[in-house]
């Protein structure tokens, strides 16, 4: 069975995230646990988060993605943010727990005014103090970026590095974004390209780590390094390349979350339905 979903809004409550996902036909969604931009924490009832766990049971929703905030950096250079971070990386993780998600997903980091090597290091230490507190019923998952400017992770032999740098942990995996790799250089608009970035991560993590995709079509071209996300099948990965990857043996039993743009009511129905009519057509 096709497991697809979008990232949803929680605006007007939690609840209002799993309504919307019911409307467009989501057995799955994304969300933010606040405000991805604001350090500003959200203190929630017992009440509102029992109404969302229920509401999300009685509407089959599963797995759970909380994406972490924009505003923390794993590998910032600066010592009290760096901490800052991690403090609230482990709170938001916590709130996670209580909402009853599966897996959060993080970007792994900048290291702008530092070194990428030294980056690294941080992250790897953020990383396994992270692990350390995570709650038992949760998975982190590293999502691959474009690669643009400070940004680690368009690399997933550098993904690679940091996980197993920590160790054979099972609570550690991969969220693939399709954009942020071709935009990264790797051709997932080609059947071979796309075999060659699975063999990556197979060699590399490990395919059994890969747990969700973000289907993402690119406003731009392959190797551009712009994190420019588009609609379905309308940019430069295109049709053939979506089909290719939704039906993947690898791939087609994994959770796909949409993140593609919302400047209408209806772009989320109309990208959905372009992956279900792809899904179909085998």
């Amino acid at each position: 069975m096709l497991r697809l979903g979008v990232q949803v809004s929680i605006s007007g409550g939690l609840s209002k995230a799993v309504e919307r996902a019911e409307i467009l036909g989501c057995n799955t969604i994304q969300i933010f646990s606040r405000n991805p931009r604001s350090f500003k924490r959200v203190l929630r009832t017992e009440e509102e988060i029992e109404e969302f766990r229920e509401k999300r049971r009685q509407a089959k929703i599963y797995p759970l993605f909380i994406h972490a905030v924009y505003t923390l950096n794993l590998a910032s250079p600066d010592a009290r943010f760096y901490r800052l971070s991690i403090r609230d990386f482990i709170r938001d993780l916590k709130d996670a727990q209580h909402l009853g998600s599966e897996f959060v997903v993080t970007h792994i980091g900048s290291f702008k005014g530092s070194s990428r090597e030294k980056g690294i290091k941080r992250v790897i230490r953020a990383l396994e103090n992270i692990l350390s507190k995570m709650p038992s019923s949760l998975n982190l998952l590293l999502e691959n970026t474009s690669g643009s400017g400070h940004w680690l992770g368009g690399d997933f032999k550098e993904i690679a590095y940091i996980i197993n740098s920590l160790g054979k942990s099972e609570k550690i995996g991969v969220c693939l974004d399709t954009c942020h790799a071709f935009s990264a250089g790797y051709n997932l608009r080609e059947a071979k390209g796309l075999r060659e970035l699975l063999g990556e991560i197979d060699d590399y993590i490990g395919l059994n780590k890969l747990k969700l995709i973000h289907l993402n079509d690119s406003q731009d071209e392959l190797g551009s390094y712009k994190d420019r996300h588009f609609h379905i099948g309308e940019g430069y990965i295109g049709e053939e390349g979506f089909r290719r990857i939704i039906n993947h043996p690898q791939l087609k039993n994994l959770p796909f979350i949409l993140e593609t743009p919302k400047k209408k009511e209806e772009d989320d129905f109309r990208n959905l339905e372009k992956v279900r009519r792809l899904y179909k057509n085998l």
